[in-house]
């Protein structure tokens, strides 16, 4: 039989409406623990730790491809491999290997688990001895961006090339499930009650044929929701639908970064080639609000000259849901938007900001300036910058996570 698609955005809402959401900074330490917050430097393998709210001082460093001579030599010894690997350098590595893409610490501060998409795998690294703890090859030729339970024990990463999400026990790497997407799948959401795990699929974004006429080479662009125990689909939400219904049909439906109300009612999500972010409800199944944020007049309007088909790309929430932090990457800057009016604050200038994450206190939104190797931190209250920190080479993902207490880095 088949269910009508009102009944079943009803259910699928009053699923994720049964418990409120918890903060991005849920996971709180035990005895014996202490919080961070990790950046992941892409382009030069590292993995810098600051502190997650404050000053944001530099405390470590973590070396994400202590292998990297293996991997290295495994692919050149493989034509296969090796034609993937220096099609990812090309094209999403702008040139440079893509050593890091997403990382969190498992729960107990022990490890740091992350993807590296140039050797298609996630790493377990041990943070007091620096060493590979396990490795998981994903299928095809390219790992992506990742999520975590609400508990910290479940992984989810994206395999780009293969159109699957693996689903990782955080701790010993073990596979628990998979499933099939759209197109490149990309961003990953657990629900707050860990029900239900969201995948987007942006598509191919490696091409020059950007102009909307060849929006048909792009593929199959699609939100993926399972269930997060059996891994069966629930859900596919086609934004093509929606946005065509919205009177928009002029946009993209490769969904980017995304970020959900606390009540997870609301979803808020950036597509390619746009300068601003939509609003979509869950309940109703429509998009219900559009921002369009300013263009920098310097930006080119070349859509080729676009870092995969973004132009922006960093979405974030502040905890009580009234402020939505958004990376203006390709325009260079970052704003707090207010979420009742859809105002922005003060453009706060930005290199190529490439993410945006919310500090453990809840005060700030942290963004990472892949132009500049830094992080700046911007108070959520006055929508200006309290701090910027140096790190490494073209930082993207910024996560919150637990470390030991006395820790300051790995051992020698």
């Amino acid at each position: 039989m088949r269910i009508p698609r009102s009944l079943l955005a009803a259910a699928m809402a009053a699923g994720l409406l049964t418990s409120l959401a918890s903060p991005v900074h849920a996971v709180q330490p035990a005895g014996g623990l202490r919080r961070v917050m990790f950046v992941g430097n892409n382009w030069d393998g590292t993995a810098d730790v600051i502190n997650p709210s404050g000053d944001y001082a530099r405390i470590a460093r973590v070396n994400i491809v202590p292998d990297k001579a293996l991997r290295l030599a495994e692919i050149y010894l493989n034509p296969v491999r090796l034609a993937f690997y220096l099609g990812i350098q090309q094209g999403p590595g702008e040139g440079h290997d893509q050593l890091v893409d997403d990382m969190y610490a498992t729960p107990d501060g022990t490890a740091l688990v992350a993807s590296r998409p140039s050797f298609a795998d996630v790493v377990s690294i041990n943070l007091a001895t620096g060493k590979l703890k396990w490795r998981f090859p994903v299928s095809g030729f390219r790992a992506d961006h990742m999520a975590v339970s609400p508990d910290g024990t479940k992984l989810a990463v994206s395999a780009s090339t293969s159109n699957t999400v693996h689903v990782l026990d955080i701790y010993t790497g073990r596979q628990l499930g998979s499933f099939g997407t759209g197109d490149k799948p990309h961003e990953n959401h657990f629900s707050a009650d860990g029900r239900y795990l969201w995948n987007m699929s942006i598509g191919e974004v490696n091409t020059d044929l950007d102009d909307p006429i060849w929006d048909w080479t792009k593929g199959d662009r699609r939100i993926t929701v399972v269930d997060a125990v059996t891994f069966r689909q629930v859900k596919v939400i086609d934004m093509r639908q929606r946005l065509d219904a919205f009177g928009r049909g002029d946009l993209s439906d490769a969904v980017r970064p995304v970020a959900f109300t606390p009540d997870e009612s609301k979803l808020y999500f950036q597509v390619s080639f746009f300068n601003g972010f939509l609003e979509y409800d869950v309940a109703t199944d429509r998009i219900t609000r559009l921002k369009t944020l300013p263009k920098n007049p310097a930006t080119s309007e070349d859509r080729t000259t676009w870092v995969n088909d973004s132009r922006h790309h960093g979405l974030s929430m502040s905890p009580d849901g009234s402020k939505l932090c958004v990376a203006g990457t390709m325009d260079d800057y970052a704003t707090v938007v207010d979420r009742a009016t859809l105002q922005e604050g003060p453009l706060v200038p930005a290199s190529k900001p490439y993410w945006a994450t919310v500090s453990d206190d809840g005060k700030d939104c942290v963004i990472s300036e892949s132009g500049a190797d830094s992080v700046t931190a911007i108070s959520f209250a006055t929508g200006q910058k309290v701090a910027t920190v140096a790190v490494g080479d073209h930082p993207q993902r910024v996560r919150v996570g637990n470390v030991p207490a006395t820790w300051t880095g790995p051992a020698a």
